[in-house]
């Protein structure tokens, strides 16, 4: 008898999604796909959530389709199946991406959760992390204010920036990057992904972004992709003016810690209680010399090097870097993995 989808891994169709800057070349090596840029530079994991993309139509933008089925929705196997999914959870609580972009992002800001429920009628913000996974020359992030900066000067950067588009960087914190390093980004910390940076993006499931910069590259951004329908009064108080210099970098990049230890695996917390409440990113260093059993269910398990394969019941699907699937609460203590492998593993929280 065939294992029911949500008692087992569940695997994903490519969930590439359209963005309005360039980027995607390293995904040739971390995914096989061409090495090439274009307008479709995330591929958003086990995705439950809907892209905010102006003009989209789509009411499945930015959600996964499930593997080997009749194009089912990752949305709607959650909410058929709730409870072998997710066992005590409402949700899955955490969206997952894979980002490669060739160009600087805008300058941008995330809503706290009680902006989020205020203003957009959303339980979630948009707390986020990174995990560089490949770079390109002289990658970098931007991350912080780097001086203390006024309301008012902020407000005249953003006119300025119609005409000088490199003018809010002046006062935020560029800093170098490297593949390993982790990020935190707390709603309401100013920051933008640089030019040539993979990487593993953890968040609240939500696409609130609000980046008052008027250009993405060459491409000009309308009042609503700066503004998410807010007022550009309101939408600035997303920003938190207080968060800068040394002390906003050494909170935002994280060392990770080791949880255990073994012949088998070394797991290391990434993200957690330290930085948020939100969710958790872990790290399996898993050795192959004997199958691991995966015991964290309702979560995501993206593979970020290696090769082996995901074991449950009459179930086996092969995995290797690049590859990700979904664990269901049911299947948590049931399935194991076999083979080299090092994947991270991305559960909501609270």
């Amino acid at each position: 008898m065939t294992m029911p989808i949500w008692e087992r891994p569940v695997f994903f169709e490519r969930n590439r999604v359209f963005r309005v800057y360039l980027g995607g070349k390293l995904f040739g090596d971390f995914l096989g796909d061409a090495p090439e840029d274009g307008f479709y530079p995330e591929e958003w994991i086990a995705s439950s959530v809907h892209a905010l993309n102006a003009d989209s139509k789509d009411p499945l933008e930015g959600i996964s389709i499930v593997e080997g089925t009749d194009r089912l929705p990752f949305s709607q196997l959650l909410e058929e199946h709730r409870e072998a999914c997710l066992g005590e959870r409402e949700n899955l609580g955490v969206l997952v991406k894979f980002l490669d972009s060739a160009i600087r992002l805008p300058m941008q800001v995330h809503p706290t959760r009680a902006f989020s429920r205020q203003y957009f009628h959303s339980p979630y913000g948009k707390a986020e992390s990174w995990v560089i996974l490949a770079t390109r020359p002289d990658a970098c992030i931007y991350y912080g204010f780097s001086r203390k900066v006024s309301r008012e000067e902020f407000e005249a950067a953003v006119d300025r920036s119609e005409q000088d588009k490199s003018c809010m960087t002046e006062f935020v914190n560029r800093v170098p990057v490297k593949p390993g390093d982790v990020f935190f980004v707390p709603a309401g910390v100013i920051h933008a992904i640089g030019a040539g940076c993979l990487l593993l993006e953890a968040q609240e499931p939500t696409d609130f972004t609000v980046q008052p910069e008027h250009w993405c590259g060459d491409y000009h951004l309308n009042d609503h992709e700066m503004y998410l329908g807010l007022s550009r009064e309101v939408a600035g108080a997303c920003f938190d003016y207080d968060r800068y210099g040394q002390e906003v970098l050494d909170q935002g990049k994280i060392t990770p810690t080791v949880l255990s230890q073994n012949q088998a695996a070394t797991v290391e917390r990434l993200i957690g209680p330290a930085q948020t409440d939100c969710f958790t990113v872990d790290r399996l260093r898993l050795s192959g010399t004997e199958p691991y059993t995966l015991e964290e269910g309702a979560a995501v398990y993206i593979a970020v090097a290696g090769s082996g394969s995901v074991r449950c019941g009459d179930f086996s699907h092969d995995v290797s870097k690049g590859g990700y699937f979904f664990l269901p609460a049911a299947a948590a203590g049931k399935t194991v993995v076999e083979g080299a492998l090092e994947l991270v593993c991305c559960k909501g929280g609270r």
